[in-house]
């Protein structure tokens, strides 16, 4: 069995979780479209766009760039090594 160091096993925990929250990403966007068609409203703008739909946008929108953050993290650790 091959040994893991401990900088690959971190770095390989951030991919799972960068993966796992794209996952989650993709949900959300299925979820607004969902809400979005439920209403009948897919314009942001308008008085009656679904609130549940801006939530989860701005959830989304958080998460993606949480995201961004962490792939930034893991460029620059796996640079440095």
């Amino acid at each position: 069995m091959q040994e893991v160091s401990r900088s690959d096993a971190g770095e390989l925990r951030l991919d799972a979780l960068v993966a796992d929250l794209w996952w989650r990403v993709r949900l959300m966007n299925t979820d607004i479209l969902e809400e979005e068609a439920r209403a009948g409203v897919f314009d942001v703008l308008q008085p009656t766009y679904p609130l549940l739909a801006l939530n989860l946008r701005a959830r989304r929108d958080n998460l993606v760039s949480t995201i961004g953050v962490l792939e930034q993290r893991a460029r620059s650790t796996s640079e440095a090594a």
